[in-house]
């Protein structure tokens, strides 16, 4: 019994343990490796490659329409009051001209067995059905394409909102480390009748903003890791560790290669789905004039049938009766009062306006690709002066904090200078996050 127990309690612990391990398993990303990372977990991507094989089953379902069907049924019959016939009684010997006789014809009980074979021949709407397949699947294929085009953007977007949120934590908690100590000195110098209580009161206000900025940022980093973790498809709480560095990513995106190559826009995504949405039109078109065509199929048929006053048919000396057939049928439409004519009509108006709606996609792609390499130049011309902002923002600081150390500034002349420094931060944190965008809209218009 004893053996019993240490048994139990060793499986409990082991299970213990390994759910201890899967709740705090760390993951750690580069940049690349969560992109890759979230293209095979992130619950859109799922569904995109479920939806892209949906469609390949979709394309078979349509091919085996048309090739050989077999069909067969069983049916069992139990004439519980048999139909009766009256039959002129002058057929039957002694029988009464001018009267007829009740008559039952057949027996009871029937059961019949028939296996049936179809084969389409011809019909113009399943060509066309066959066709419009291939066209839905390259549909699907650039759905998941553009699937993980917004994948890769909300990942990068999402990573490079993690790491402004760690930096602006760091720079908040180094803010706020000089600012008390400060306020520290100040208040000693107060204390001893070497200072003011204003100075004391300004660098109290701008210690309050600090910590409240401090604040926000640790929850915003929280925030930003949890949204990262559900855009790569892990539990949002899971730790998660982010391998860049803001300023190194920074450094690695800024590339101009993509604004000297020439931009194809076939390759772009959304004109690949504009050109899907023309070919879908012009099958409907295909569709809707087949259906002037006529169909021919042919089947052919064989079955048994066995009857009897008794349920016996699973005796040896039953009798079953054979037959077969073999058929042809052909449809020809002839008079819709000019339905299929307004049917065609209306595909061809559709059709038009899907190649109007492609020449307008056409050019808003166009413009898009020129916007884009507008907002990231500006981006990286922002990212160079917000660094020469800082590196003076700084500088000022530093020259302020001599100053009224040494009794030649003012509180109020170095709550300036901190509060200027603190929006020139945040200001160089967020060039170098809107550099790594734009380069990401590139990227997604040229579908690289």
């Amino acid at each position: 019994m004893r053996n019993h127990f240490i048994v139990f309690f060793a499986l409990c612990a082991i299970t213990f343990t390994y759910s201890q391990e899967q709740v705090e398993q760390t993951y750690s990303f580069s940049l690349e490796e969560a992109i890759a990372f979230a293209l095979e977990n992130n619950y859109s991507s799922i569904n995109a490659n479920r939806d892209l094989t949906d469609a390949q089953k979709q394309k078979w379902e349509v091919i085996a329409s048309g090739l050989p069907q077999v069909d067969g049924t069983v049916s069992y019959q139990n004439q519980l009051k048999q139909p009766v016939s009256l039959i002129p009684s002058e057929f039957f010997p002694d029988g009464e001209p001018g009267t007829f006789t009740p008559v039952v014809f057949g027996v009871p009980q029937q059961i019949i067995a028939t296996g049936t074979l179809k084969q389409q021949i011809f019909d113009g709407s399943y060509i066309v059905g066959v066709q419009a397949t291939k066209a839905f699947l390259r549909y699907s294929e650039h759905n998941k394409e553009k699937t993980d085009l917004d994948v890769r953007k909300a990942v990068v977007e999402a990573y490079g909102n993690v790491l402004l949120a760690q930096e602006s934590v760091d720079i908040s908690e180094k803010n706020k480390a000089t600012l008390e100590k400060n306020l520290f000195e100040t208040q000693k110098l107060f204390e001893n009748g070497l200072g003011d209580e204003e100075s004391v009161e300004q660098l109290e206000i701008t210690l309050s903003s600090v910590e409240n900025q401090l604040k926000n940022a640790v929850r915003f980093e929280k925030i930003t890791l949890q949204m990262l973790n559900l855009i790569m498809g892990i539990d949002i709480d899971a730790p998660t560790q982010l391998e860049e560095n803001l300023d190194n990513l920074t450094q690695s995106q800024m590339q101009f290669r993509l604004l000297e190559s020439d931009f194809n826009i076939e390759n772009n995504v959304d004109y690949k789905l504009v050109q899907n949405l023309n070919e879908q039109r012009f099958y409907e078109l295909k569709l809707a004039k087949s259906k002037a065509l006529p169909t021919l199929n042919a089947f052919v048929n064989y079955g048994t049938s066995a009857f009897g006053n008794n349920f016996e048919f699973f005796n040896s000396d039953q009798d079953w009766f054979e037959f077969s057939t073999f058929g042809v049928d052909l449809t020809i439409p002839i008079f819709s009062s000019l339905g299929r004519s307004a049917s065609t009509q209306r595909a061809k108006i559709a059709l038009e306006k899907a190649k109007t709606q492609l020449s307008e996609a056409e050019e808003q792609i166009r413009l898009q690709w020129e916007r884009a390499k507008s907002d990231f130049i500006f981006a990286t011309e922002e990212y160079e002066t917000a660094k020469e902002n800082l590196r003076l923002a700084e500088r000022i600081e530093n020259k302020n904090q001599i100053k009224y150390s040494e009794g030649i500034a003012s509180s109020f002349e170095l709550r300036q200078a901190q509060t200027q420094l603190y929006d020139a931060q945040q200001g160089y944190l967020q060039s170098m996050v809107d550099v790594i965008n734009r380069k990401t809209d590139l990227e997604t218009i040229i579908n690289e």
